[in-house]
């Protein structure tokens, strides 16, 4: 019995990207360089960057709303996950990128940055201290955690696209960290 071949035009797009997307890991992996750099390719506004290891915008935080991959294009989902900082708490560039806009979008503050190689990440509610055009490197400070959106106050959302396409932003953040626990008494 001869294996049967399926079209790529058959297989929708989103399923492309994804599977793209789980070749690049796996061979960032393999190969021990950074998602990041193994994804890297040159966007006409962005330039190219520095391979560095994406980074949660926020120190110190608690996860308060995972990701929610939508059914279709434009089904329900959360596309991004929310994280509540510590009071206070600086918002950074969780990549080297360009910022692409920062200002106000209806009733929420954000910053979008362009990384390259297609990949956006956009964080709301975020009370700016960059301007579009801005290059930063990963960890650069963007901001602060402001109030407005569908972000309950005193979270942040962390979306993150992939030619126009939203990822979970963990597949790039590595995950939550561990808590510590530390000694009692």
């Amino acid at each position: 019995m001869r294996p049967r071949t399926i079209s790529a035009r058959r297989v929708p797009a989103h399923l492309r990207r994804a599977a793209a997307l789980a070749l690049i890991l796996a061979g960032a992996a393999s190969t021990g360089v950074p998602a990041a750099a193994a994804s890297a390719r040159a966007a006409p506004d962005a330039g190219t960057f520095a391979a560095v290891a994406w980074s949660w915008p926020v120190e110190a935080f608690r996860l308060e709303r995972g990701y929610v991959a939508p059914a279709h294009r434009y089904g329900a989902g959360h596309r991004g996950v929310d994280v509540r900082p510590a009071p206070g708490s600086v918002v950074r560039a969780p990549a080297d990128g360009i910022i692409a806009f920062s200002g106000r979008v209806g009733d929420r503050p954000l910053v979008t940055i362009r990384h390259g190689g297609g990949l956006v990440t956009t964080l709301e509610p975020v009370d700016a201290a960059v301007a579009p055009g801005e290059r930063v490197r990963a960890g650069t400070p963007v901001g602060a955690v402001a109030v407005g959106g569908h972000a309950d106050p005193g979270t942040l959302h962390v979306g993150i696209r992939l030619d126009d396409e939203y990822l979970n932003p963990l597949s790039l953040l590595g995950g939550v960290p561990r808590a510590v626990l530390l000694p009692c008494c």
